[in-house]
C-alpha cells in the first residue's frame, strides 16, 4: 500500500501500553507498507485469518492473537487508515465495522 495513516498510532500502543506487540506490529506495518492489495481476497491470500468486514474494514491478529488491530482500506487509493489497535477485550467493547 502506498499509504499507511497512522504509524503514531500502532507505536503509541507498544510504548506506552504493550511492549511486546512492538515487533508485530512492525512487522505488520512493513507488509502492509510493501503489499499490493487490490481487493480482499489479497488480504486473505496473505493472513488467512484476517477478518473481512463491510466499508473495507479489515480485522488483523496481532502476537499470535493476544491484540487487534482494525483497518480500513481504499483499495483504489493504496491507503490503509488504521482505526483501532487494542486487546482482545477492547476490540469486544467496539464496533468495528463503524469504529
Amino acid at each position: 500500500m502506498k499509504r499507511i495513516i497512522s504509524r503514531k498510532r500502532i507505536r503509541e500502543f507498544w510504548e506506552q501500553r504493550f511492549p511486546n506487540s512492538e515487533q508485530a506490529l512492525k512487522a505488520w506495518y512493513a507488509e502492509a507498507k510493501g503489499a499490493n492489495w487490490q481487493s480482499p481476497t489479497d488480504i486473505k491470500a496473505q493472513y488467512r485469518n484476517a477478518s473481512i468486514l463491510k466499508g473495507g474494514r479489515v480485522v488483523f491478529n496481532i502476537c499470535g492473537n493476544k491484540y487487534r488491530l482494525v483497518v480500513a482500506i481504499d483499495y483504489e487509493a493504496s491507503i490503509v487508515l488504521i482505526r483501532f489497535v487494542g486487546t482482545h477485550k477492547e476490540y469486544d467493547a467496539i464496533d468495528a465495522g463503524t469504529i
